[in-house]
C-alpha cells in the first residue's frame, strides 16, 4: 500500500508560479509510474502529467511547455512544477500512484489562479 500527501497548492496571480509536492510511502516509489490530476469545480478529474519510473514523462497538451513533472526517487517525492499559471489551471490537484490495476491517490492541494 501507498501513502501519499501533496503540498505546495495556494493562490497565484495569472502568470505566476506553484511547486507541488507529494510524499509518497513505501520502498518501491521508485518503480511506480506517478502522475498529477486536477478536478475543477463540475469537471471531471483529468491528467495534467504522467512520469514513468526511468524519468521519461508526458503532458496534457493544454500544459506542454509551461508544467514539469519530475521525481525524486531517493526522497520518495513526485513535484509539479507550475510556470505561467492560467485562471483554467485553477482545480484541486492529485497525486496518483498506479501499482497494477491499483489507483492510489493523495488528499489533494488546491490552486487557485486568479486573473
Amino acid at each position: 500500500q501507498v501513502q501519499l500527501v501533496e503540498t505546495g497548492g495556494g493562490l497565484v496571480q495569472a502568470g505566476g508560479s506553484l511547486r507541488l509536492s507529494c510524499a509518497a510511502s513505501g520502498s518501491i516509489f521508485r518503480l511506480i509510474p506517478m502522475a498529477w490530476y486536477r478536478q475543477a469545480p463540475g469537471k471531471q478529474r483529468e491528467l495534467v502529467a504522467h512520469i514513468v519510473s526511468g524519468g521519461s514523462a508526458n503532458y496534457q497538451d493544454s500544459v506542454k511547455g509551461r508544467f514539469t513533472i519530475s521525481r525524486d526517487n531517493a526522497k520518495n517525492t513526485l513535484y509539479l512544477q507550475m510556470n505561467s499559471l492560467k485562471p483554467e489551471d485553477t482545480a484541486v490537484y492529485y497525486c496518483n500512484a498506479r501499482i497494477v490495476v491499483q489507483d492510489y491517490w493523495g488528499q489533494g492541494t488546491q490552486v487557485t489562479v486568479s486573473s
